[in-house]
C-alpha cells in the first residue's frame, strides 16, 4: 500500500532530476530508430539495447528478444502486491523527409521556445513515442529512487516496428501468451490530451474493415465511340455501387450493418457535450462547414461511436493529361469501414461483398482483395483501474480527467484483448500540434514533465 507521502516524495524527486531525465531522453532521441528502411537496422538494434539496459538498470528483468524484423523489448519488474500492470510503447520513428523543411538536425534534439512561449523539445520522435515512452520508465525510475521499489508489478512490452506496420507482435504476443498475459491491464502512452491542461484516457476506438474491389466488363479498352450505349462501362457500375452505400441522412445502408450497434449512455452522452467541442471550428479547420454523417448526431458521436463506411480511392479509364475517349475494362476502388464496439469485421465484409455482387451485372465480374480486419476496443466505464487511473491524472492537472473516444484504430490495442484478453487504458500527453510524421516534430516539456508526474500519480492510484 503506498501512502500520500511516499508520492509527495517520488513526485519531488522527478521535479529535481529534470535535467538528468532530459539529458537520457535526448540521448534516445539521437539514435536514428527508423523501422522502414533497412539500412537502420543497427540502429533500431541499438535503440533496443539502450532501453534493456537502461531497465535492467532499474532492477527490471530486462532484454532485447529478437524477431524477424526489430527486438522487442520485454521487462518485469519484481514480484509485488496488487494489480500488475503491462505497459506497450514504441521505439521506432518514421523516416524524417523531407529533410530541407526541418529547421535543426531531426536526429539532434533541442529544447527551444514556440511562437507563443512554450518550451518544446524539436526531434524525430520527441512525440512519437520515445518522449511518451520515456515519461512511464521515468516515472518507475523516480518510485525506485526515491523509495527502493515500484508500488505495484510492472512489465514493459517495447515495439520496434509499430511505424512499419507491426507485423511481428502479434505473432511475437501470441509465442509469449503465457508470460506477457499475466497482467491485469495494458497501459499504452501514444495518445493525446483532450487539451493543453485537460488529461485523458481513450477507452473507446474504432475497428477497422478494408476491402479493395476491383469490376471488369469487357475483356478490353474500348472506343467510346464505336462502343459508347452498347457496351457497359465499369466505371458507372461502380459508381452506382458507391452511391447505393450511403442513404440521404448519411447513414449506411448495408442490410444489419447497425443490428449490433448500441447507443451510448446518457451519462456519456452528456460529457461528451461539457467537453467544448468546438465542431464549426473542427469542420472549418478543413474547410468545410456541414457535417455529412448521420444526421441529428453530434460531431463527437459520429467519429467516436458510429460505424462509418468511406470510400479511400477510385480509379478506371485514363486519368493522365488531356482527354481519351475510351470506355475503361476496369474500374476499381478502395472502401473502408469504421466499426464500434459489438460490430464484428467478418459479418460486415461479408455484408459489403453481398451488397457489391447483388449489383453486378450479368455479364460483368467483381474480385475482391482484402486488406485487414481488426473488431473495434471499449473499456468497461465502470472498471476499476479505469477509476483509479482517473483520480491519479485528475490529482496532478488538478481537473477532472475526462473520458474520450478515437475515430481511429490502434491495432495493437485489439491485440491485448484478442491474444491476451487484457483491456488497455490509453493514456498520452501529446498535444494535435506536435507535428508528429512531419518535420520539426515537437513535444512539450509540459508534456514530459508533467507526463512523468502523471504516471508517477497514476502507478500510485492503480496500487491503492
Amino acid at each position: 500500500m503506498t501512502t500520500a507521502n511516499q508520492t509527495e516524495a517520488v513526485l519531488a524527486h522527478v521535479d529535481a532530476g529534470l535535467n538528468q531525465s532530459l539529458e537520457r531522453l535526448y540521448a534516445l532521441l539521437r539514435i536514428k530508430s527508423i523501422s522502414t528502411d533497412p539500412a537502420y537496422a543497427e540502429e533500431c538494434r541499438r535503440a533496443a539495447d539502450w532501453i534493456a539496459n537502461e531497465l535492467r538498470g532499474l532492477g527490471f528483468d530486462a532484454a532485447a528478444r529478437p524477431t524477424p524484423g526489430h527486438p522487442v523489448v520485454v521487462a518485469h519488474g519484481p514480484e509485488q502486491a496488487g494489480p500488475h500492470v503491462l505497459f506497450y510503447a514504441h521505439y521506432d520513428v518514421q523516416p524524417v523527409d523531407p529533410l530541407e523543411l526541418w529547421h535543426t538536425d531531426p536526429f539532434e534534439p533541442v529544447l527551444k521556445s514556440d511562437d507563443k512561449g512554450r518550451k518544446i523539445i524539436v526531434a524525430r520522435g520527441a512525440s512519437d513515442d520515445k518522449g511518451q515512452m520515456l515519461t512511464f520508465i521515468e516515472a518507475c525510475r523516480a518510485w525506485k529512487e526515491a523509495t527502493g521499489s515500484l508500488p505495484l508489478r510492472v512489465s514493459l512490452m517495447l515495439e520496434g516496428e509499430e511505424e512499419s506496420g507491426g507485423k511481428n507482435l502479434p505473432p511475437f504476443m501470441e509465442a509469449n501468451r503465457a508470460e506477457l498475459a499475466a497482467a491485469d491491464i495494458a497501459l499504452v502512452c501514444d495518445t493525446d490530451m483532450w487539451d493543453r491542461q485537460t488529461p485523458s484516457i481513450t477507452t473507446m476506438l474504432r475497428g477497422l474493415v478494408a476491402d479493395e474491389i476491383e469490376i471488369t466488363c469487357a475483356n478490353k479498352d474500348l472506343h467510346s465511340g464505336m462502343f459508347g450505349n452498347a457496351a457497359r462501362n465499369p466505371n458507372q457500375v461502380l459508381a452506382e455501387i458507391i452511391a447505393s452505400l450511403r442513404a440521404p441522412d448519411g447513414s449506411v445502408t448495408l442490410p444489419g450493418f447497425y443490428d449490433d450497434v448500441a447507443e451510448i449512455s446518457p451519462e456519456l452522452k452528456a460529457q461528451w457535450q461539457g467537453l467544448g467541442f468546438d465542431e464549426a471550428a473542427f469542420l472549418g479547420e478543413a474547410g468545410l462547414s456541414l457535417p455529412a454523417g448521420e444526421q441529428g448526431r453530434s460531431v463527437l458521436e459520429m467519429l467516436w461511436a458510429r460505424p462509418t463506411c468511406e470510400i479511400n480511392g477510385m480509379s478506371g479509364g485514363y486519368t493522365g493529361d488531356g482527354f481519351k475517349t475510351v470506355i475503361p475494362a476496369k474500374a476499381s476502388a478502395k472502401i473502408s469501414f469504421r466499426l464500434v464496439s459489438g460490430m464484428q469485421p467478418d459479418k460486415i465484409r461479408a455484408a459489403f461483398r453481398k451488397h457489391v455482387e447483388e449489383r453486378i451485372p450479368a455479364d460483368c465480374s467483381v474480385t475482391f482483395h482484402p486488406h485487414g480486419g481488426s473488431p473495434a476496443i471499449t473499456v468497461p466505464s465502470d472498471g476499476v483501474h479505469l477509476r483509479r487511473a482517473l483520480e491519479g491524472l485528475s490529482g496532478e492537472w488538478g481537473k477532472p480527467a475526462v473520458v474520450t473516444g478515437s475515430g481511429g484504430s490502434i491495432p495493437v490495442a485489439g491485440d491485448f484483448k484478442r491474444i491476451l484478453g487484457l483491456d488497455t487504458l490509453l493514456i498520452g500527453f501529446a498535444h494535435v500540434d506536435d507535428q508528429i510524421h512531419s518535420p520539426n516534430e515537437k513535444y512539450d516539456l509540459d508534456s514530459y514533465h508533467r507526463g512523468i508526474r502523471s504516471w508517477v500519480r497514476v502507478l500510485a492510484s492503480l496500487a491503492a
